[in-house]
């Protein structure tokens, strides 16, 4: 498939900057693959499409304050840090992008805080925009983190188009959050409150946990027309032996596995094994999922509705199939669903 067949026309009004009130009461469209049929509902009537025995795979990844602005030494001048992920404890060596990156230097040193009592020293650069920061700090590790991290802000995605607030720290995080590690938040999960999840579980409803730690690689633009070409970026992810088991015994009773959300989707595809089922993966995924493409474990998708050319549609598209995917993305248009990952819900059977 190309690039260009996963254009839509998207009005920005439709891009949602904020959730709904209630996690659970944002519009959900439901996508039958065997009919075609496309109807509307509310996401808490979700519930009516899973029976007792089913299992809901969650990613329990948790979203980190990864924003930080500092000031260079000497200059003074105001530089945008995006932490990715850190490299060593012991070191507190950091992988960061920074804006604008033309005025970081190997050597320079940037100070964080009203106070500018977080001090970090840049060491490497990694890509034209990365860089390896060590941050230069006295005490005990968690202590470091937890000053590091109260300076820093959410890391909403791009096509947001405004600062992130002390609302953002909730609203973009999922209630089941557990293991940090992303600075993307798995949308699809954000719609779930502990009402619905209480509502599911009484019904018989299986919930099970996948670990990816979702990067910046969603977001980036995809600059090649033949999507075989293209490669993405490799996400820290873990299958459990518990998740593991909780699935096979879900397929070896005939019952229904949904992923909710991409990353939950894609995880699973890394970690699939023979005759449906799924083994134990601790590690790194690149996975790059487009149409056509079998899923063999996964029987239901829970989803938010992507940016157009987005990795995401693709794999969207990879499920539902492309012609329905792209037929409902252009009715979602045409009824003003909300896009993003404060938008609406999608739900293919």
């Amino acid at each position: 498939m190309k690039l260009s067949q996963f254009k839509f026309n998207l009005p920005e009004e439709l891009i949602a900057s904020r959730p709904t009130e209630e996690r659970d009461e944002c519009r959900l469209m439901v996508l039958n693959r065997k009919t075609g049929e496309i109807s509307h509902h509310i996401f808490k009537e979700i519930i009516d499409y899973f029976n007792d025995g089913d299992v809901m795979v969650f990613n329990d990844t948790q979203v980190f304050p990864a924003l930080l602005w500092g000031n260079k030494e000497k200059t003074g001048a105001k530089i945008e840090v995006f932490l990715l992920r850190e490299l060593n404890a012991e070191n507190k060596f950091w992988d960061v992008l920074v804006e604008p990156a033309r005025k970081i230097r190997i050597g320079n040193k940037l100070y964080f805080g009203d106070d500018e009592s977080m001090v970090a020293e840049v060491i490497d650069n990694t890509t034209s925009r990365g860089r390896t920061l060590r941050f230069l700090y006295d005490g005990p590790h968690d202590e470091f983190k937890k000053a590091l991290f109260a300076l820093g802000k959410t890391p909403l995605p791009p096509y947001i188009k405004r600062e992130p607030d002390e609302k953002d720290a909730t609203d973009y995080q999922c209630i089941f959050a557990d293991k940090e590690g992303a600075v993307v938040a798995p949308a699809a999960g954000l719609h779930f409150s502990r009402s619905l999840i209480t509502r599911l579980k009484i019904k018989g409803v299986k919930e099970a946990f996948i670990t990816v730690h979702s990067g910046l690689g969603a977001f980036r633009e995809i600059d090649v027309e033949d999507l075989t070409k293209h490669r993405m970026d490799s996400e820290q992810m873990e299958a459990s032996e518990e998740l593991v088991d909780t699935v096979n015994a879900a397929k070896d009773a005939g019952h229904g596995v949904c992923a909710i959300g991409t990353s939950v989707l894609r995880a699973i595809a890394t970690a699939d094994s023979m005759g449906g089922h799924m083994k134990t993966y601790s590690g790194w995924t690149n996975k790059f999922i487009f149409p056509p493409y079998d899923f063999s474990v996964c029987s239901s998708l829970v989803t938010n509705f992507h940016m157009p050319y987005s990795t995401m549609l693709m794999m969207v598209a990879a499920f539902g199939g492309y012609d329905l995917v792209m037929k409902a993305y252009k009715e979602a248009v045409e009824q003003k669903y909300r896009f993003g990952c404060y938008g609406d819900a999608m739900l293919i059977i």
